[in-house]
């Protein structure tokens, strides 16, 4: 199964971006082959609608989850709609989230956890 997971860096060493809208990669992770894909974030500097463009790029890519820190509103909207899970409050290491996801051990998100522009620089 693809899951994407909000990422500090372009590898499973990195760490897992508290933002959703705003991280600086996304990695698109075969959770079977943990085979990868690294999409760098071309939204980080958008003046509005960051969360809402990362959510369509995340669900172009075909995943069936997303983990991240935190997810606003509109990215979550947009996610929900997509047919995408969230998992959110998740930090620490890609190749840790990934194992953990793996064993059930995190729960799906209801609401999105911020309100419209965290993270903004």
């Amino acid at each position: 199964m693809k899951i994407g997971i909000t990422s500090t860096g372009k590898d499973l060493d990195a760490q897992v971006d508290s933002r959703f809208g705003r991280c600086k990669y996304f990695l698109i992770i075969d959770t079977e082959t943990m085979d990868f894909e690294s999409i760098q974030n071309e939204n980080i500097s958008s003046s509005g609608g960051a969360g809402i463009q990362a959510a369509q790029t995340i669900a172009r890519a075909g995943v069936k989850a997303v983990l991240t820190g935190n997810v606003g509103p509109n990215a979550f909207q947009t996610l929900k709609a997509a047919g995408v899970k969230v998992i959110t409050d998740v930090s620490g290491s890609i190749k840790e989230a990934v194992e953990k996801y793996k064993k059930g051990e995190f729960k799906e998100s209801e609401t999105s956890t911020v309100g419209s522009h965290f993270g903004r620089n």
